[in-house]
């Protein structure tokens, strides 16, 4: 029963958005499912370790860089494009990380946002006759059908991210029923009680730091073979709060908060910006009002409404009381 109800919450979300996929378009639903992946390695650095990036596009350029050059320079095989994103991922988040989660609060913002525009103009400048600019690499048609799932039909690489969305959920609810995500939360709130208690916070919170920017690597990896196509405009300084923007929508520190927050960006993006060309502006004063509401999110705010909602369903109703006549002792 135990183990039922720890995967109960994962079935039942996965299942609503298997339905949601039966009145949603395509590319939509696509998007949503790697958008997803993208800001829960966001959502967990600012809800769980209190790391605020502004610099999670850089990460995403390097995954999909990662299977870029190799679907377009080596090889022809989506999955091990994607291995080979994940591993420059992590890679990358193994080098910079110790340097980088030396630093707190603002600091740290900073130079991960300076890391996202060094990156940029890497691909966009600097390694041009690599990368081919603001051109682009494009290997859609250099990539081979694969059996079981062929990634380059979108209907089965929509079958692919939702297994993939699905084991990223479960990993981070591993994690955040574990000692090592409380360990995370407590470098958080207490980090001197942290030490105190004997726990090395700076690895705790460098670990974190790896798996987040892996995680972010894997949805450039999923993008670029989704795309068939990869450009310096993954990673511009234009879209560095976008991550941040679904985990403040969705709900800070919360587990399914990234799916929420993705389904809602995303619908705005594409059904605001039909009727508004600053759609922005219409994000930004919902993002005002979560702030000024108590920044639970969207999430956030409705997760205890449905669990008392599902805990008077489910109680057990308790037998009405036997009656007795005027005078006669109940037995």
């Amino acid at each position: 029963m135990s183990v039922l109800k720890w995967w109960s919450g994962l079935l039942v979300a996965f299942l609503l958005l298997a339905l949601l996929r039966v009145f949603l378009p395509l590319p939509f639903a696509n998007e949503i499912m790697i958008f997803s992946v993208y800001a829960i390695g966001c959502n967990f650095l600012l809800g769980r370790v209190g790391f605020i990036s502004f610099g999670q596009p850089a990460y995403l350029a390097v995954g999909a860089y990662g299977t870029a050059f190799y679907l377009f320079y080596f090889g022809t095989n989506p999955y091990i494009g994607i291995l080979i994103g994940i591993i420059s991922g992590f890679v990358v988040s193994l080098a910079v990380g110790p340097l980088f989660v030396r630093l707190r609060s603002d600091y740290f913002a900073l130079v991960n946002l300076a890391l996202a525009v060094i990156i940029f103009f890497l691909m966009q400048k600097v390694l041009a006759g690599i990368t081919h600019g603001d051109d682009g690499l494009w290997f859609l048609t250099r990539m081979d059908s694969t059996p079981v799932l062929d990634l380059t039909q979108p209907d089965q690489f929509f079958i692919f991210a939702f297994l993939i969305a699905f084991a990223v959920w479960a990993f981070y609810k591993y994690i955040d029923d574990s000692i090592y995500g409380a360990c995370c939360l407590g470098t958080k709130i207490n980090e001197d009680k942290l030490k105190f208690l004997g726990y090395n916070t700076y690895n705790i919170r460098l670990l974190a730091f790896v798996i987040a920017n892996t995680t972010t690597a894997l949805a450039g990896s999923m993008y670029a073979i989704y795309l068939g196509f990869v450009s310096p405009e993954i990673t511009s300084p234009a879209r560095v709060a976008d991550p941040i923007v679904v985990t403040i929508l969705g709900g800070v520190g919360t587990l399914y908060g990234p799916i929420v927050g993705a389904i809602a960006y995303t619908g705005m993006k594409d059904l605001l910006s039909q009727v508004f060309g600053n759609w922005e502006l219409i994000v930004g004063f919902l993002l005002v009002f979560i702030m000024l509401a108590g920044e639970k999110g969207i999430w956030g705010t409705l997760a205890p409404v449905l669990e008392r909602t599902f805990t008077r369903l489910t109680a057990p109703r308790s037998a009405p009381a036997p009656r007795t006549e005027p005078g006669v002792k109940g037995t």
